[in-house]
């Protein structure tokens, strides 16, 4: 959940890094440093609490020269944010510097060991500790570092992703991974390293993803070698990349998010582009076209996912269970992987994880694969660890997604697991050609519908200035509208600090409508589907307990308008496809209200984008 980049090359290493760490720091932003080795071959690290701005600042009168240089932004795991605490960290000697993503499990063990050594801790990181041990076997053993790195690592139990350099050698770098990744750039007579992409595709789009317990020699004048820990020789595919800079950048809006939830129209046109082919009347999903037989066989399909993916997760269960008559489970990744779950060969899985590294996600799919469990994984970004290590899945092409509250991977999800059910029903017969025709040339209009809502994007803004106010929301839903009640529930959570709960309609009645008074603002989500009566009912019992209630309904419904305090209206859908259109009205919502608290709206305290760690 901390952001790498590293670089060796022709240039000045300074400004390559510090850009890169802006276009990180949605995956950490507590801290930040640097470590340049100059052309006389010593070292400098310079590092502080806060942001990169504070970083880049605290620079400005220091000695920034070198072609060579590693740097960091932390998200805290062990330690509190501090300067001290902060990325690089030296060995003993102050001969190595060493970032880390990652955990290490058994630091405790490793430090005493250490420290009966005679080695000194100035941190509380477990991070230390590796740069430390690996000083330790390297002056033990009299090896060079990659040896030192790999004996070191041998040791290690847990997750890493690290870079270490040596002073007195600015020709070479070390990088190695574990359940944390690691992309290495090739650009001409240059080399780079980084958690993900986006420092990378300014200079170069040919990268090579590294594998578990594969390290990395990055020489000035050599082409990168890769070994395993155990020394034996890899031979790693290049990559092209297809994500342009512009993809990176804000384009003219205040945020990233509000930048993001304006692109849906697109990013949901491009999710289906090559894939519902509404000429031919067909969907076309590879990845289900070549395993049909895993999908239509399966007793049970499994669905593991965290966060905002769970509750894609749980709209798909609605989905594949009405189309395609299999039943589903959706799991937390981080229960599912501890809870000893009963698991068959013909069970089919499938995995949701935007960033295709959620560490917990991962877990679980090792689990399902151990098994015999067929696998699919769906996500964003292209070569991840994710999309490397299930059996087949559907990249949701969106785009880097920069705001840490996720909003266009959420609907592209939808989109996708939509398409896996019509895809699936068709094959199974237990949809008519009829239904699943009409229902085609609905998700073709899907787009066009966003783009109405975001239409309304000013009144919404108004509405949020009315709310700015509340310490607390209740959000409520039935059927498919219940799991985007969790949705938007999480999304002001996340970005407001406001607390928020979602629940089904029904449920008020069994304990939360207790919580109901004249303060308490309450979404209600009341589109015109076969529940509605049902859910006016449940906004009558509120209203008669003074709630204030702002509804999400269907255009031109008159009889909400007599009822709820605010009334917000989106296009009419079928049920199905009801959580692409009511989320969009909530992530406008609680991008406003935030943006009215004067939160920071991409990068939310205490929060990460991609949780790699435990």
């Amino acid at each position: 959940m901390c952001g790498i980049v590293g670089y060796i090359g022709y240039r000045e290493a300074f400004p390559i890094l510090i850009k890169g760490l802006y276009h990180l720091e949605y995956r950490g932003y507590d801290s930040a440093g640097i470590a340049l080795i100059n052309s006389n071959g010593g070292m400098n690290i310079y590092k502080t609490k806060g942001r990169v701005s504070e970083l880049e600042e605290f620079c400005k009168n220091h000695d920034v020269s070198g072609t060579i240089g590693i740097a960091h932004t932390r998200w805290a795991t062990h330690g509190e944010p501090n300067n001290i605490n902060a990325h690089p960290h030296y060995s003993e000697s102050k001969n190595l510097a060493l970032i880390h993503n990652g955990i290490i499990e058994n630091y405790t063990v490793l430090k005493k060991q250490l420290i009966q050594n005679g080695y000194h801790f100035q941190s509380n990181t477990d991070t230390e500790v590796l740069v430390q041990l690996i000083e330790y076997i390297k002056e033990l053993n009299n090896v060079d570092l990659c040896t030192a790195v790999q004996l070191a690592l041998g040791q290690v139990i847990g997750a890493y992703a690290i870079v270490v350099m040596e002073k007195g050698q600015n020709d070479r770098f070390i990088a190695a991974r574990k359940s944390s990744p690691l992309v290495l750039g090739i650009g001409k007579d240059e080399f780079f390293i980084a958690s993900d992409a986006s420092p990378i595709i300014e200079y170069t789009n040919k990268v090579i993803y590294l594998e578990d317990e594969e390290i990395a020699i990055v020489h000035r004048h050599e082409s990168p070698k890769i070994v395993t820990i155990g020394n034996i020789e890899k031979t790693r595919e290049i990559i092209q990349l297809e994500i342009s800079l512009s993809q990176l950048e804000k384009g003219g809006y205040p945020h990233f998010m509000l930048k993001e939830i304006f692109e849906q129209p697109q990013t949901l046109r491009d999710c289906m582009r090559g894939r519902v082919d509404i000429t031919c009347n067909n969907v076309v999903l590879s990845g289900i076209i070549d395993n049909k037989k895993q999908f239509c066989d399966a007793k049970r399909i499994i669905i593991l996912a965290c966060g905002t993916s769970w509750h894609a997760g749980l709209i798909g269960e609605y989905l594949l269970e009405e189309f395609c008559r299999i039943p589903v489970e959706v799991e937390y990744s981080s229960e599912f992987r501890y809870r000893n779950p009963v698991i068959y060969p013909d069970d089919a899985v499938i995995a949701i994880s935007q960033s295709g590294e959620t560490a917990d996600t991962l877990a679980a799919i090792d689990l399902a694969r151990k098994a015999g469990a067929f696998v699919y994984g769906i996500c964003n970004v292209v070569g991840s660890s994710i999309a490397r290590n299930t059996h087949s899945g559907s990249y949701t092409h969106v785009g880097p997604e920069i705001g840490v509250a996720s909003t266009k991977a959420f609907t592209a999800q939808l989109i996708v697991l939509a398409m896996m059910s019509l895809c699936i029903a068709r094959e199974k017969k237990t949809v008519t050609e009829e239904r699943f025709l009409k229902l085609l040339k609905e998700l073709d209009r899907i787009p066009d519908k966003v783009e109405q809502i975001l239409r309304t994007d000013e009144s919404i803004k108004n509405l949020s200035e009315i709310f700015t106010y509340a310490h607390n929301f209740i959000y409520l839903g039935r059927g498919y509208n219940y799991p985007v009640a969790l949705e938007g529930a999480l999304k002001l959570k996340e970005i407001s600090y406001i607390h928020a709960e979602g629940y089904p309609a029904a449920e008020m009645k069994h304990g939360p409508i207790a919580l109901i008074d004249s303060e308490m603002p309450v979404v209600a989500i009341a589109t015109d589907n076969g529940m509605y009566d049902k859910v006016i009912s449940n906004i009558q019992e509120i209203k008669a307990r003074n709630g204030r209630i702002i509804a999400i309904v269907s255009e031109n419904d008159t009889a909400m308008k007599d009822i709820a305090d605010y009334v917000i209206e989106i296009p009419a859908t079928e049920d199905c496809f009801d959580p692409l259109l009511t989320i969009i009205p909530l992530q406008l919502l609680s991008y406003h209200i935030a943006v009215t608290k004067r939160r920071d709206v991409d990068r939310p305290r205490n929060l990460a984008k991609s949780v790699t760690v435990e």
